[in-house]
């Protein structure tokens, strides 16, 4: 018995066996009891994460890939699986904590990483596969194409590790991209906490008009008076680090 792919679910399953060890082993199993797999398929990552010592649970949607998991792999009991990752509020750890790994939808990359920054204290960690763009996009530093709103709302609470690529001829079906394996490390999150809401408006008012100083980028957002000879409104968002973003967030609250 085997799992068909389903295109509207996103599903390529990995048939590397060196790269799902690869990809598991990425997590450093240290300070959670916890692990939640999105997407498990067919289980090629499932069946090195349940050598470990962690309690293991699996986010799965298709019904079919159920009942291979629990057919395939009897450690997965009924209480191993979550439904959509998207919408777990990961109450079920109560207040311990979880780390993430996947070989991710495309489709739904981003929401998946934004939901790990919503959950942030309780997810200290993630491995996982996404396409070689977003992959890449995560990780991007300034003054790169690559670096952008992702880059910097997910660095502003991961350090975030491009671990290797992957390509298309290892998944059954091979998606049409390449793949990239990225790793999330929690980080302090200084000077961010209180001033969530408008850290995010400040990076996408930015980088929505990446061309463009931030002085007339942020225009939309009424930079406060006393911010606008600030030096950074001379730069355009790319030239900002995640550091940058962070101390100017901060210097706008306190302004207002």
């Amino acid at each position: 018995m085997s799992v068909k792919a389903k295109k509207h679910l996103g599903q390529h399953f990995l048939t590397d066996e060196n790269i799902a060890k690869k990809i598991v082993d990425g997590l450093s199993y240290e300070g959670y009891s916890n692990v939640l797999e999105v997407g498990p398929g067919m289980g090629v990552l499932t069946k090195y994460l349940l050598e470990k010592e962690q309690k293991i649970y699996l986010a799965e949607i298709d019904n079919e890939s159920i009942e291979y998991l629990k057919k395939n792999y009897s450690k997965t009991a009924e209480d191993t699986f979550r439904g959509d990752f998207l919408k777990e509020d990961f109450e079920f750890i109560r207040a311990d904590q979880l780390a993430v790994i996947g070989n991710f939808p495309y489709n739904i990359s981003s929401q998946i990483l934004f939901k790990i920054i919503d959950h942030y204290s309780k997810i200290p960690e993630m491995v996982g596969m996404f396409q070689k763009e977003v992959a890449e996009r995560t990780a991007g530093v300034p003054r790169t194409k690559d670096y952008g709103i992702l880059s910097v709302l997910v660095q502003a609470y991961y350090d975030v590790t491009y671990l290797f690529t992957v390509h298309e001829n290892v998944f059954n079906p091979p998606p049409k991209v390449k793949s990239g394996v990225i790793k999330l490390t929690r980080n302090p999150k200084e000077g961010l906490v209180g001033n969530e809401v408008l850290f995010k408006q400040i990076v996408k008012a930015g980088f929505n008009q990446r061309r463009k100083k931030l002085s007339n980028s942020l225009k939309v957002l009424n930079i406060p008076e006393e911010l606008k000879t600030h030096p950074f409104l001379e730069k355009r968002a790319e030239e900002l680090s995640v550091k940058d973003f962070i101390d100017f967030t901060k210097l706008w609250k306190e302004s207002v």
